[in-house]
């Protein structure tokens, strides 16, 4: 999407040269409604808007691996607390 493969007609195609693209004003709106439901640092959203500066595909696979990232912590610490919970009403019967 943000990204343009140039290609010379004398050169190899796998010779393709990438170009990146800054993200738009609309792009930055969607990387910020995307950290809207999460408690992030503020240093991780501005770490994204520096990315999108550049590089807008780039901008949005960091806030997609740092939320899926997030999630992934959110849940195994859910699924330790449910364990120790468990184990405690076995251990008390």
């Amino acid at each position: 999407m943000y990204r343009a493969l140039i290609e010379d007609i004398f050169s190899d195609p796998e010779e393709t040269e990438e170009i990146t693209f800054p993200a738009t004003d609309k792009d930055l709106l969607v990387l910020t409604e995307k950290f809207l439901a999460f408690e992030i640092p503020s240093k991780i959203f501005l770490q994204a808007i520096a990315i999108a500066d550049y590089d807008g595909a780039a901008a949005f696979r960091y806030v997609d691996n740092y939320l899926t990232t997030l999630k992934n912590k959110k849940k195994r610490k859910h699924n330790k607390l449910l364990v120790l919970g468990a184990s405690t009403k076995f251990d008390n019967n």
